[in-house]
């Protein structure tokens, strides 16, 4: 597989999603497997799909797998319902699911600063039949203004990410704009001005966007970055996406925050889908 120069590599901060890589083993098992590939950050999805307020002994097991296998949490969803699958986003959807989202605030930005984790990723939920749309944006900036204010409780940015719309059609932010749009409104309503748009550069692919553009225009406002290749969703080198070459671009407009592995490991194990990436640029602090 093509891999990345180690001149190109060394710039970046790259950190390994526990919940899309590592997935063969137990949730407490990751983090260790994680270090033993040579990382030395991870991030998380809201691990607890069913909860979003799992009991303290849930809690308490993965923080210790984590320091334990002494790797740093650089960024946490909150609770977003269903992932992955079609039910993404639990913030906008009135009823049950954005009680679910205001119950878990606290208990996601607590655990959060426990491990000094300072992005927490809030998914901007679904459309739902029936419902106004309107009534549904206003219900999500009102949780985002409560999500933000818990991530600056913590010294923490709150990201907001842009899916796409194949593989998520009733999510309504599949654009950069869209996104970038939502994070501006979050930050006038809170007056905190910590929203920053996640740049998730498969979903932007998978949307057409012209990732050049959007570097240009949005990495001042960009808080994290992900990546995976396209077509596949795999590890890069595997499709067709100059990752490489778009991040150096995002190096040199003055984006220096984590690069997230958010790929499919494809038909192997997790440990040996980063052969793309030399060792020495997966110890980053």
């Amino acid at each position: 597989m093509p891999g990345f120069e180690s001149s190109t590599a060394a710039g970046q901060r790259f950190n390994v999603n526990l919940s899309i890589l590592f997935t063969e083993l137990p949730l407490v098992e990751r983090p260790a497997a994680a270090a033993a590939a040579g990382f030395t950050a991870v991030e998380l999805w809201w691990p607890w799909t069913d909860s979003p307020t799992p009991e303290r002994s849930e809690l308490d097991a993965l923080k210790g797998a984590i320091e334990d296998a002494g790797v740093r949490l650089t960024g946490l969803n909150f609770y977003a319902g269903q992932l992955p699958g079609p039910d993404r986003g639990a913030l906008s959807v009135p009823g049950e699911e954005s009680e679910r989202f205001r119950a878990n605030i606290d208990v996601a930005a607590d655990f959060a600063e426990s491990l000094g984790c300072t992005a927490l990723n809030a998914l901007y939920g679904n459309r739902v039949e029936g419902v106004d749309p309107a009534e549904q944006d206003a219900l999500a900036l009102r949780n985002l203004v409560l999500a933000a204010r818990a991530a600056d409780r913590i010294g923490a940015i709150l990201l907001i990410e842009a899916l796409n719309k194949p593989e998520s059609p009733r999510y309504p932010l599949v654009s950069a704009p869209a996104a970038v749009g939502i994070v501006d409104k979050v930050n006038e309503a809170s007056g905190l001005g910590n929203a920053r748009f996640l740049m998730d550069l498969y979903h932007l692919s998978m949307n057409g966007e012209d990732l050049p553009s959007v570097i240009e225009r949005y990495a001042s406002k960009t808080g994290h970055v992900q990546i995976a290749d396209n077509p596949g969703r795999g590890a890069p080198g595997t499709g067709s996406l100059p990752l490489e070459d778009l991040l150096d671009q995002l190096r040199k407009a003055g984006y220096e925050g984590w690069v997230g592995l958010e790929y499919k490991p494809g038909d192997r194990p997790s440990a040996e889908a980063f052969d793309w990436l030399p060792a020495e640029a997966r110890a980053a602090r």
